[in-house]
């Protein structure tokens, strides 16, 4: 009979082999004349049974002839039984009678029809009987009994008790390329066979039949071909399981290690499957290892990856200084040309404002990226843009390093930033990507930063410039103080500062003594003086956020604090005026002390023809005296036309902070910034300190009616704020109350109310701050998903900023201000406003039908302004105009 060449692709049992030939077509090849525990109901000695013959012949070429062949009573197939003759010289089914795994069949005899098979039964008789005489096998007096587990009560549980172990495993089968049913050898007698997914990748399905209509799923592309590549390589061979953890799906997800490596690596270089990140903290630095193999792929257009187009490589990286934190995923940055630019923190966030665990840690994080790296050299990798829009610029993604340390490394680790999960195909993303995923995990188990669960280090700020007697009294103290340290938080004017004096909590407006600089340009409509915006751009430059000393000599009368500021201990007053961006003021320097290097400053700037001095003549050259011009007059709110004329759009600009957006409407509640938010400031201390109190601490004598006005402890941060009660549950005793000073709202235990004192926190006392305000020359979606959508991006975009609102219109009649919301570095520009970047996100539409005060002379620019960006916004389905313009119906 002739023989045939095949390799061994599995064994079902010791009894029987699955063959394989060059074109992958399979055969079942039984054993003659021999019966094999069956491996599949786990009987006695099946597990060792099928190993001896796994160990022998699974991925390697026999040579089998076929000596009889039986009838399947189903199916109308045949079985086929012969022998195997393995590359050794050995052959099957003779070595494993011998060694004791199999017995004889007891119809064996009415196989035996030809003299070789009759020869080969005599011979398999002799060998049993060997194996039985010696113990040998299943014919052991005392079988070793092995328990395997195929269905585990508590996999979480498993995975920890067995986390990072590398135990011996044998794949039983190959579901797809990443999905493998593996016998866990965790113990001798203790075997547990489950699914195991392989840990940092997905690779693509293969065709699946639905059991419960039989039709049939097809496979996704090189599903198939995946699943070949690993069956090749792993199916029944001894690898290393290292379990990592537990899927969604509750199913073990571990490291599977062939002899000769991590068969993830390899699947994913011949491009088979894809990186996914959800592993990565698990896997560590072996998570490297598998970006590179995906690369691989992706450079060489492997599989997966044939159409992939190659991102153009980002330039190496640039040296820049850090000019200004705008929040702790933000940086404005001064490249050596002079050029400033935006650029964000790569796959990484700063504390999100829109939830209240995170948000009060915004001004610590912002603060921890200030203190280390403005004014400081730092080294940019660009990993990606976000195309320029309408309205927008393009935003660069940016690895920043810092003395060789990465800074959004630096925040996730101390806890003040969390990391964005991509999309897998998203590549702009950081290099470093899986470090700062471990690195969150690590901050989130050790409680840093914003994952402590303790409120964050509230520090709040008197404004001791609000009146000119509250400046006196702080005088007092500051003028016996020398070189105080203090931050400059906004610069004004080239001479005009607003600082922070983080000691004693104390908020000033710093104006420079002994000099005098040209007035820069308040807003649109406001002409600057000469070289006005070249000294403001000068002192953003040097001062901005910048750590600064003070000396105080005096107040103006607006309550500003003259003095010398010190930027790394050098007058900068002195550098203002040495490069010709301001002159001396005798007297004030006189009365300074700073007479002397400022005259000295101020020649070298002439002689030097530098700034306002660029057309000096020498022989015209007299003193000035006069007052520092940077001031600006005062206004009435008012646009300045009479009552006769045409009406015209209203220009009262208001200093806000927006405390609350309506999630019903979109509308907003503001604080003005100003005395009354100092005011209340001082109010919250008082109350803070009255409830401490136990003589106050009883609840209300009687159910709260609507409109009282009570103390209530805002359930999220445990503080006491002055709230109105807006309706009662008497059911429940409970009431909705409004916070009158912010504007949120939540309901509340009469239990938890406290009576308030009306003469001591009363709206006698302070008038509710929270003010109503919408945005004018916009329009809302009404669908509730797009109007929560609206909401949350106002809310990222408001929070904790103080900005600039034009009052558009005032309706008394509704008691709301129509407003248009800016940035106070873009007041100056109609166009550029909240407003715009709303209409832009494509979160609201400019009003088909305009308000009178929308139709105002002077908005006519604002209003086209919208229009464009709206067209912008739906030919890009953004936001509400995903799915089109639903509006032309």
């Amino acid at each position: 009979m002739t023989f045939f060449e095949a390799k061994v692709k599995s064994v079902l049992s010791g009894d029987t082999l699955i063959l394989q030939n060059k074109n992958k077509q399979e055969r079942t090849l039984s054993l003659a004349f021999i019966n094999a525990p069956r491996l599949q109901q786990d009987e006695p000695c099946s597990f060792e049974s099928r190993e001896f013959i796994r160990k022998q012949c699974v991925g390697k070429t026999v040579r089998f002839q076929v000596l009889y062949v039986i009838p399947q009573k189903t199916g109308g197939a045949s079985r086929e039984y012969g022998i195997a003759q393995l590359a050794n010289g050995q052959q099957l089914p003779d070595l494993i009678v011998q060694e004791g795994w199999s017995k004889l069949r007891d119809d064996a005899d009415r196989k035996a029809e030809s003299p070789q098979a009759a020869e080969l039964l005599e011979k398999l008789q002799a060998l049993e009987a060997h194996a039985r005489a010696d113990e040998k096998g299943v014919w052991s007096s005392k079988p070793r009994q092995i328990q395997n587990i195929r269905e585990i009560p508590d996999t979480k549980a498993f995975a920890e008790e067995h986390k990072g172990e590398a135990i011996e495993t044998i794949v039983e089968r190959v579901l797809s390329g990443d999905r493998l049913i593996c016998r866990l050898m965790v113990s001798p007698t203790q075997h547990v066979q489950t699914t195991v997914l392989v840990a940092g990748l997905r690779a693509p399905t293969t065709a699946r039949t639905n059991p419960s209509d039989g039709t049939t799923q097809p496979a996704e592309p090189y599903g198939n071909e995946a699943q070949a590549f690993v069956e090749d390589r792993m199916l029944q061979r001894s690898v290393q399981v290292r379990l990592l953890g537990v899927s969604p799906n509750n199913l073990l997800v571990g490291e599977v290690r062939h002899p000769v490596g991590n068969i993830g690596e390899f699947l994913l270089k011949e491009g088979f499957a894809r990186c996914v990140d959800h592993h990565s903290t698990w896997l560590g630095a072996e998570m490297g290892k598998l970006r590179q193999a995906e690369r691989h792929a992706k450079e060489n257009q492997l599989g997966l990856f044939k159409s992939h187009v190659a991102q153009r490589s980002a330039a190496g990286e640039t040296e820049a200084t850090v000019s200004r934190v705008f929040s702790a995923d933000t940086l404005y940055i001064r490249t050596k040309a002079g050029a400033e630019k935006r650029i964000n923190l790569s796959s990484v966030r700063q504390p999100k404002p829109t939830d209240p665990k995170q948000s009060p840690f915004g001004t610590e994080a912002k603060e921890f990226l200030r203190k280390r790296l403005i004014g400081k050299h730092v080294k940019v990798a660009i990993d990606g843009k976000r195309p320029a829009t309408e309205g927008y610029d393009e935003r660069e993604m940016a690895t920043v390093s810092s003395n060789n340390k990465n800074v959004a490394l630096m925040l996730v680790e101390s806890g003040y930033a969390s990391v964005i999960r991509h999309r897998m195909d998203d590549p702009d993303r950081s290099p470093i990507y899986d470090e700062l995923l471990a690195a969150e995990e690590a901050a989130q188990s050790e409680q840093k930063g914003m994952w402590s669960g303790k409120p964050a280090k509230a520090q709040t700020y008197v404004d001791y410039s609000e009146s000119l007697e509250k400046a006196k009294r702080q005088l007092t103290l500051l003028s016996r103080q020398k070189k105080v340290p203090a931050v400059v938080d906004f610069v004004k004017s080239g001479s005009r500062f607003t600082v922070l004096v983080p000691r004693d909590n104390a908020k000033l407006t710093f104006v420079l003594g002994g000099i005098r600089a040209p007035r820069s340009a308040r807003g649109p409509n406001d002409q600057g003086e000469p070289f006005g915006q070249e000294a403001h751009d000068f002192a953003v430059k040097r001062c901005m956020q910048r750590d600064v000393e003070i000396d105080v000599d005096d107040t103006d009368k607006q309550g500003g604090f003259i003095g010398t500021l010190f930027v790394n201990r050098e007058n900068f007053a002195k550098a203002l005026v040495e490069e010709g961006l301001a002159s001396v003021h005798a007297y004030s320097a006189e009365k300074s002390g700073n007479a002397n290097e400022l005259f000295a400053a101020e020649s070298k700037a002439k002689e030097a023809r530098r700034g306002m001095w660029h057309d000096w003549d020498p022989s015209k050259d007299a003193a000035e005296d006069g007052d520092d011009f940077d001031h600006a007059p005062a206004t009435n709110g008012t646009n300045g036309t009479n009552g006769d004329a045409a009406p015209a759009r209203n220009k009262e600009y208001k200093d806000v902070t927006v405390t609350y957006v309506d999630p019903a409407t979109a509308r907003l509640k503001l604080q003005l910034i100003g005395s009354g938010k100092a005011n209340l400031e001082s109010l919250m201390k008082d109350l803070a300190s009255f409830h401490l109190s136990p003589a106050n601490t009883q609840a209300l004598p009687q159910p709260p009616k609507a409109g009282d006005v009570v103390s209530a402890k805002f359930s999220e941060d445990g503080v006491w704020y002055r709230a109105r009660v807006r309706r009662n549950d008497r059911d429940n005793k409970t009431s909705e109350v409004v916070y009158i000073d912010y504007g949120n709202s939540e309901s509340q235990p009469w239990s938890a109310l406290r009576p308030l004192d009306p003469t001591r926190f009363g709206v006698q006392k302070l008038r509710a701050q929270a003010i109503d305000a919408a945005l004018a020359f916009l329009q809302f979606p009404t669908s509730p998903e797009y109007l929560s959508e609206s909401v949350n991006y106002l809310n990222e975009i408001t929070w904790d900023r103080s900005l600039v609102a034009n009052v558009e219109y005032n309706d008394t009649r509704d008691n709301v201000m129509w407003i248009t919301l800016m940035d106070p570095d873009e007041a100056s520009t109609a166009t550029k406003s909240i407003n715009a970047e709303v209409v832009s996100e494509g979160l609201a539409m400019v009003p088909k039908k305009l308000r009178l005060f929308e139709r105002a002379k002077g908005a006519e620019d604002i209003m086209a302004d919208l229009k464009t960006r709206e067209a912008q916004a739906k030919e890009e389905r953004r936001g509400m105009w995903e799915y089109g313009d639903l509006t032309e119906d």
